[in-house]
């Protein structure tokens, strides 16, 4: 059944064409979708992924069986087309397909990265992607697509940036990829057990449980991209290590794909103890946002800044920069994010 029209499509297919600009000349495109079982995800229930397209570039969607139609300003309709073809692409894949990953679809299609990294067009490079156990990810921005290639090209990333922006989840699923493939032997976790502002006193419990709090972010995301009967049993045989960073410190890390998160709250002590455990056949990412720094003392010697400052530039160490605009958890998020950033600077 074709869809009604909206308010602001028939203003606009009445207002003189005198008065339109000329970057929007109006334009009509057809889309015909060859495999039909995905087009109840990929329209969503009620239309919904069809009209958050629709309010967020300015057009017109209709659909009729496996057909869909788009009017409205030319670049506008070849941006939408760009992201249902790549919607479309995605769940072929067996991607999800919500509302945070249409968005970010849409604000990828203004950059000219997404026809054949993210869509797989014939004759383009293949499309970027980690497969763990329980998902296929895609990137959900330009940074991302950046960071992708860096965590499969250089020995030690560093990810700085803030919350939101997938630094910490896409090395974690980078790192159970490789784990899963038997190209590291150990995935080991690591972040400083530093108070965010809080007090939290003598936490009871033995070691583990006192510095669970700390580290249940990299459980979250470990969970995500693992079945957990299979996340107990790497943890029991050792082959998934969780541990504050202080647990580093006289070891040598070999075939491991090593990250360290909150890395912004390491001294830069820490930060060089941390760095020269690197062993032969690993990785290391260390992830971190240079202006979250919670170190105690009101001190502001963060280990990361320091690490960045020295390594940036030398060979097999990569620095990938998130910004606000990278933010793929609720769009708001990057709206508090930028808000922040404004008043800071």
């Amino acid at each position: 059944m074709a869809r009604k029209l909206h308010r602001a499509h028939d203003e606009a297919q009445h207002r003189p064409e005198a008065s339109r600009p000329d970057h929007n000349r109006r334009a009509r495109v057809e889309v015909e979708f060859d495999e039909q079982t995905v087009l109840g995800a990929l329209f969503g229930q009620f239309d919904t992924n069809l009209v958050q397209i629709e309010n967020r570039l300015g057009v017109y969607i209709s659909a009729r069986g496996n057909r869909v139609l788009i009017e409205g300003p030319e670049d506008a309709v070849a941006r939408a087309r760009d992201v249902l073809k790549a919607m479309h692409q995605r769940l072929l894949t067996g991607q999800d397909m919500d509302a945070g990953a249409v968005e970010a679809l849409i604000a990828m299609s203004n950059e000219p990265t997404l026809d054949g990294i993210i869509t797989g067009t014939p004759g383009a490079p293949p499309p970027i992607l980690i497969r763990t156990r329980k998902k296929t990810i895609a990137p959900r921005s330009v940074t991302q697509i950046e960071y992708m290639k860096a965590l499969v090209r250089d020995d030690v990333i560093f990810a700085l940036g803030p919350a939101g922006t997938g630094k910490t989840y896409l090395a974690v699923a980078q790192a159970v990829a490789q784990l899963i493939s038997g190209s590291v032997q150990r995935l080991i976790l690591s972040r400083p057990a530093v108070e965010a502002g809080e007090r939290l006193g003598f936490l009871p419990g033995d070691m583990k449980e006192k510095v669970d709090p700390y580290l249940r972010p990299l459980y979250d995301a470990l969970y995500d991209c693992m079945p957990p009967e299979q996340v107990e049993r790497r943890m029991a045989s050792g082959e998934i290590e969780i541990a504050p960073i202080a647990f580093m410190r006289g070891r040598t890390l070999a075939d491991a794909f090593v990250i360290l998160d909150e890395a912004q709250n390491t001294t830069p002590a820490q930060m060089k103890m941390f760095l020269t455990r690197f062993g032969q056949n690993s990785r290391m990412v260390i992830c971190g946002d240079p202006k979250q720094v919670d170190l105690p003392g009101g001190t502001n010697a963060s280990g990361l800044a320091d690490a960045v400052q020295r390594l940036e530039g030398v060979d097999g160490i990569g620095v990938v920069r998130f910004s606000s605009a990278d933010v793929v958890r609720h769009p708001i998020v990057g709206r508090i994010v930028e808000a922040y950033e404004g008043k800071d600077a």
